[in-house]
């Protein structure tokens, strides 16, 4: 197994002790990366992270991805929440044709503010295309990315969550990409959907429950993003500790703030 998935397993787990109400879909989500994991080998095996030219979502081939849907609905199906098991066990009876489809529709518009894909059968696009972003990452050049770029400079996708990393005597925001999970640095404050950048417009609301992460909102544009600060929590793994945070979805809610973009299992 991967370090990058092994780490992310661990956090998981260890957050199912702390946060019961999310136990349920950290279990899940725990499942979701033992199969990411197992693909990425796959499309390490077949070195696709050297292969192909353009931008990082011209060079994902899914005709490379679709036989992996029946095996991953057939190892998800059996440990899913009752609302996507029955969507799983569809899956099974998609065509092949229908599914190169639906991952490369994920693959144009994933991660954007494009028009969305039903939620459950992006889930299934993403759980499949993401480990393969994530691979060929690291091979594409970033010719340019500002401080004030809210986009990423590999693949163009929304932030789905913001990081402070440790840097001095205080923390450096970055932005993790939905579609790639790249990190690109950006301006502390500064709203990372309309750029808006006077503080008394962008409230931060924080939960006891929660002091490593907190949601910054834009009165402007009325879009939120969820920061886990590292400097905190240093065991952090965002990707994961954003999942858990069911409670400060809630408050975005109440509050009429949307998401930039959801994450994996949109909570």
């Amino acid at each position: 197994m991967s370090a990058s998935y092994e780490g992310r397993i661990k956090r998981a787990r260890f957050l199912q002790g702390r946060y019961p109400f999310a136990a349920e879909i950290l279990a899940f989500y725990e499942r979701v990366c033992v199969v990411q994991d197992e693909l990425c080998q796959h499309l390490r095996a077949k070195s696709v992270e050297r292969l192909g030219a353009g931008t990082l979502r011209e060079r994902i081939d899914v005709d490379v991805v679709v036989p992996y849907v029946a095996t991953t609905c057939k190892q998800l199906v059996a440990i899913s929440p009752t609302v996507l098991k029955a969507f799983f066990e569809e899956c099974l009876l998609g065509s092949t044709a229908r599914w190169a489809s639906s991952l490369q529709q994920y693959v144009d518009n994933g991660g954007g503010d494009a028009a969305e894909q039903e939620s459950r059968e992006e889930l299934v696009a993403k759980i499949l295309i993401e480990p393969y972003a994530e691979l060929l990452a690291p091979q594409i050049a970033v010719l340019s990315a500002g401080m004030n770029e809210n986009l990423c400079p590999r693949c163009g996708g929304r932030p789905v969550v913001g990081v402070l990393r440790v840097e001095g005597d205080g923390g450096k925001r970055f932005l993790k990409c939905a579609f790639c999970s790249s990190e690109w640095e950006f301006r502390r404050i500064y709203c990372a959907y309309c750029g808006e950048a006077n503080e008394s417009s962008l409230p931060v609301f924080a939960a006891e429950a929660f002091p490593h992460i907190r949601v910054e909102a834009c009165d402007t544009c009325r879009h939120c993003l969820r920061t886990v600060d590292l400097t905190k929590d240093g065991n952090t793994v965002p990707a994961v500790d954003d999942l858990a945070a069911l409670p400060l979805g809630l408050w975005a809610e109440e509050h009429g703030y949307e998401r930039i973009h959801r994450n994996l299992l949109g909570t």
